[in-house]
C-alpha cells in the first residue's frame, strides 16, 4: 500500500478505506505511517491494534510461555462439532470445494452473498462476551461452520429462491455472472493465500504502544455478523486504538456486503467524514 501511493504520483491520500480484510489493513496504513494516509475509513472487521509488550519483566521471575490456543480444539467438541472459517480457508480442500461445488460455482456465490447480506433473515447480530467457543457457536455456520462440511454444502441448503434472486437489485444476476466467469477462470487460491499467510504478534510487536491518530470511522452493516465476530474489538478501536475517533455508523439493510447493499448511505456517509477529516 506504501509504495502504490508513489507509484500513482502522490506523496499522501486524503484517507484509505477498507472492507473486511481490507479493514485491518486499512488500520495498520495509518497506524504505521500517518503522514501518508491522512485519514481511516474500516468497514465490516474492526482493526483490533497492534500487540502489547508485557511490563516490568526485566528483573522478575521468568514467565510461563502463553498455551496454545485451544479454542479451535474446543469448537471440535461441541455438539454438533464446529470449526471457524478462516481455519478451513487455509486447508487445500477449500479451493476446489468452492471452486467446483456440487450446486455449480454461480449458485454457491449466490448462496454465499445471500447469507451474508441483510436479506436473510436469520442475520440478528448482537455483540459476544468472549472468545470462546460456546459464544462463538452463536455465530451463523457461515462463520462457524459444521465440522464436517465445506463453505460450498454449508450455504447450499439456504440458497435464496427465484423470487429473492429475481427481486435483488444490489447483486443481479448479469453482475453476478461476472464474478462467475472470472472466478471460474482463476479459482479462488490467490484470496485464501491471505489465510495462510498473515504476519503474526511478534512480527508486528514493533508497533506496540502505537495509537492511529489520524481522523478514523468505522462502518459496517447493521446485520454484519462480522462487526462482533472477534469480541470487544470495536470498542477498543473506538476508545483505545483511536485518538481522533469519528463515530461508527452502522447501516440499515445491509450485512456484510455495506457496499454493495447500501451504497448511496454508505457514499454519503463517507463523502461527510472525508468532509470532517479534511
Amino acid at each position: 500500500m506504501l509504495a502504490l501511493v508513489p507509484a500513482m504520483g502522490y506523496r499522501s491520500v486524503a484517507a484509505v478505506i477498507g472492507h473486511d480484510q481490507g479493514s485491518p489493513l486499512a488500520g495498520w496504513c495509518a497506524c504505521a505511517r500517518p503522514d501518508v494516509f491522512k485519514a481511516v475509513a474500516m468497514m465490516s472487521a474492526p482493526f483490533g491494534g497492534p500487540p502489547t509488550l508485557p511490563l516490568s519483566t526485566a528483573n522478575g521471575p521468568r514467565r510461563a510461555a502463553p498455551g496454545p490456543d485451544t479454542i479451535y480444539d474446543d469448537l471440535a467438541k461441541l455438539t454438533p462439532p464446529r470449526k471457524h472459517d478462516q481455519r478451513y480457508y487455509q486447508t487445500r480442500e477449500a479451493n476446489e470445494n468452492m471452486w467446483h461445488p456440487p450446486q455449480g460455482l454461480h449458485a454457491f456465490l449466490r448462496a454465499y452473498y445471500h447469507v451474508k447480506s441483510a436479506d436473510w433473515q436469520a442475520n440478528h447480530p448482537a455483540p459476544l462476551a468472549a472468545r470462546t467457543a460456546s459464544e462463538w457457536a452463536k455465530l451463523p455456520r457461515y462463520y462457524v461452520m459444521d465440522l464436517d462440511k465445506g463453505m460450498a454444502e454449508q450455504v447450499a441448503a439456504e440458497m435464496p429462491s427465484a423470487a429473492e434472486i429475481a427481486a435483488n437489485r444490489w447483486l443481479t444476476e448479469a453482475e453476478l455472472d461476472v464474478y462467475t466467469e472470472e472466478y471460474g477462470r482463476t479459482g479462488f487460491q490467490g484470496g485464501l493465500n491471505g489465510y495462510r499467510g498473515s504476519p503474526s504478534d511478534v512480527d508486528l510487536q514493533v508497533f506496540a504502544g502505537r495509537t492511529i491518530d489520524v481522523p478514523s470511522t468505522f462502518m459496517g452493516g447493521k446485520s454484519d455478523w462480522g462487526v462482533y465476530q472477534n469480541p470487544g474489538a470495536l470498542e477498543r478501536l473506538e476508545k483505545t486504538v483511536t485518538t481522533r475517533y469519528k463515530g461508527t455508523h452502522l447501516v440499515d439493510g445491509a450485512g456484510h456486503w455495506v457496499q454493495q447493499e447500501q451504497p448511496a448511505v454508505l457514499g454519503r456517509l463517507l463523502i461527510d467524514f472525508l468532509k470532517a477529516a479534511s
